[in-house]
């Protein structure tokens, strides 16, 4: 295919992404606060399970209005991703052999998955643990002792609630990550072996620093992390090239 028809071709594939994107913005905004309740939900049942008021407070006249446009965005992102790598399959798949077609699409269609994956297990499994543990810190206070209460603010809390779902659902990524480097040739199945125990004591250290402050959120990182760095010397194994 000439330059200019890739060209036109990359034109086309950019404007349904972007089309894509924002009609997933239009309908997410529309939804902001549904969106928002369901990501405070784990918070709110945390709170009601201590026997507490669930509620939350902004400190600036556009926060919370900027705090729609936030979760409009993200919501937009999660949701236009699989329209956007199909776009992307799409402009690459015809300069592709058949053979790559079967290497490269497997990956494809797992990196969402795993994805979604790490995003649920914050969700589900983290966000009510560290919530329960964090909100533990306060007391009722009394003659001579002080009140401690969480006055959480909704843009910082949908901050913390991004990043920890965007972390667990990019580290939940590495199967993919060693798979394919095992597939082009830079590692294989012995490497992974050989440093499992370095491997593990990294997955540790990334979920030290990814995940809030406390061994609850680390260790329910760190764990499936290392039941997938097992995985990925499985599929390594299995794709990566034969010597002889």
């Amino acid at each position: 295919m000439p330059l200019l028809d890739h060209l036109i071709e990359l034109r086309t594939r950019l404007m349904w992404s972007v089309v894509a994107f924002m009609v997933a913005f239009a309908v997410s905004y529309h939804f902001a606060g549904h969106i928002y309740n369901f990501l405070a939900q784990p918070l709110v049942s945390a709170m009601e399970a201590r026997g507490e008021q669930a509620h939350m407070i902004y400190t600036a006249l556009f926060e919370a209005f900027l705090t729609q446009i936030k979760v409009a965005l993200f919501t937009a992102a999660f949701v236009s991703f699989p329209i956007v790598a199909i776009q992307i399959w799409l402009f690459v798949a015809p300069g592709l052999y058949r053979s790559e077609k079967r290497v490269v699409l497997p990956f494809l269609v797992a990196t969402p998955v795993l994805f979604l994956a790490g995003a649920a297990l914050a969700y589900y499994v983290v966000f009510p643990m560290a919530w329960k543990f964090f909100l533990s810190f306060q007391s009722i206070g009394g003659a001579g002792s002080l009140q401690v209460t969480l006055q959480a603010k909704v843009s910082e809390y949908l901050s913390l609630v991004m990043k920890l779902v965007f972390a667990f659902g990019v580290a939940f990524e590495l199967p993919v990550v060693l798979t394919l480097l095992a597939k082009v040739g830079i590692i294989d199945s012995a490497d992974l072996k050989r440093f499992r125990r370095f491997a593990y004591v990294g997955m540790f250290g990334l979920a030290a620093l990814i995940t809030p402050p406390d061994a609850i959120s680390m260790v329910s990182l760190a764990l499936p992390l290392i039941v997938l760095y097992e995985i990925s010397v499985i599929s390594a194994r299995m794709v990566e090239p034969k010597e002889g």
